[in-house]
Parts: structure tokens; C-alpha cells; sequence
């Protein structure tokens, strides 16, 4: 900011002594010059500002070993490591209980879906031994209800001696 008002400053000063502008080289190099000095006094203030240039080697600096730090050092490394491990430990068994109830749920939610399936299995089951059901089915078909010798039931002789289940031929007996 200050730069910037002596440079706008110096070239109004330069305007009102009757020139339109900078002209020649010289000039100019009179110009940075004199803005140089002024922004120098205006950044030291009334006092000026001394530097010295030190050279410092440190290449030739060993670093002492600290017994009682290195160990406190070392205290602090497997606290660190004990803390990281039970919140590692925590972080499992708090992710792993999430997903054991996610999976619980999905459990009781397929139950009830086999249970209403089983219950629907159970009606229709009962619609379709339904006998009166069945007695309609078969008369649209045009069955009609068995004569008197039509249906042959097996002796009981014959379903000890093949075992029960064994599939048996029918055999039409004639009356005489």
C-alpha cells in the first residue's frame, strides 16, 4: 500500500513539473531508485534494522540416548496398542452383534413365510379331499357313483403276505 501511494505520489510529482510521463531510461532508473529508498525507510521505521549472517555446521551433533524416555516411549507405544486393540475388539463385537440381529430377523420373517405357507398348503389340501367337492368334480366328468361289486377292496390275507403298500393287481371275480 505504501509502495504503491509513493509511486502514485512520485508520479504526479512528475506530472506537475509540466512532463506527460517517463521518458527516457535514465529517468526511470532515477524513478525505481528513489521508490526503492523510500520503500526501505518506510519498512525499517526510524530505527534501522542490522542483520547478521550465521553460518551454523550441525553435522558434527549426536543425539544422546535417553534411557528413561525411550522406556516412557515404550510404555506409551503398548498403551496405545492395548487401547487400538479394545476398540478394535469393541467395533467387531458391536458390528458383529448388528449383523447376528439382521439375521435374526430374516430367520423370523422366512418362519412366518413358511408358516403362511403351510397354512395355505393345509387349506388347500382340506379343499381338495374335500369328498363333497370331489362327488361334484367326478359327476361333471359324468363318473357316477360305483355299482355294488365294482370296487374290490384286498383280503387281508393278501396285504400280510406282499407287506403293506405293495401295489396290487385287481382282479374281477364273476358271480355265479
Amino acid at each position: 500500500m505504501a509502495t504503491q501511494a509513493m509511486a502514485a505520489q512520485t508520479w504526479f510529482d512528475g506530472a506537475r513539473g509540466g512532463r506527460s510521463g517517463l521518458g527516457s531510461v535514465a529517468e526511470i532508473a532515477e524513478r525505481n531508485q528513489m521508490l526503492l529508498h523510500a520503500q526501505q525507510r518506510a519498512r525499517r521505521g526510524p530505527t534501522p534494522e542490522v542483520f547478521f549472517v550465521k553460518h551454523l555446521d550441525n553435522s558434527r551433533l549426536v543425539k544422546a540416548a535417553d534411557p528413561v524416555r525411550v522406556k516412557e516411549m515404550r510404555r506409551f507405544a503398548i498403551a496405545m496398542t492395548i487401547l487400538f486393540a479394545m476398540v478394535m475388539l469393541y467395533g467387531w463385537q458391536h458390528f458383529s452383534s448388528i449383523e447376528i440381529g439382521y439375521r435374526v430377523e430374516a430367520e423370523k420373517q422366512q418362519l412366518l413365510q413358511l408358516q403362511e405357507q403351510n397354512r395355505q398348503l393345509g387349506l388347500s389340501e382340506a379343499q381338495l379331499c374335500d369328498l363333497n367337492r370331489l362327488d361334484r368334480e367326478a359327476r361333471k366328468l359324468g363318473m357316477d357313483a360305483p355299482h355294488p361289486g365294482q370296487v374290490v377292496r384286498p383280503e387281508s390275507g393278501l396285504d400280510t403276505d406282499l407287506g403293506p403298500g405293495t401295489p396290487v393287481m385287481a382282479q374281477v371275480r364273476m358271480q355265479q
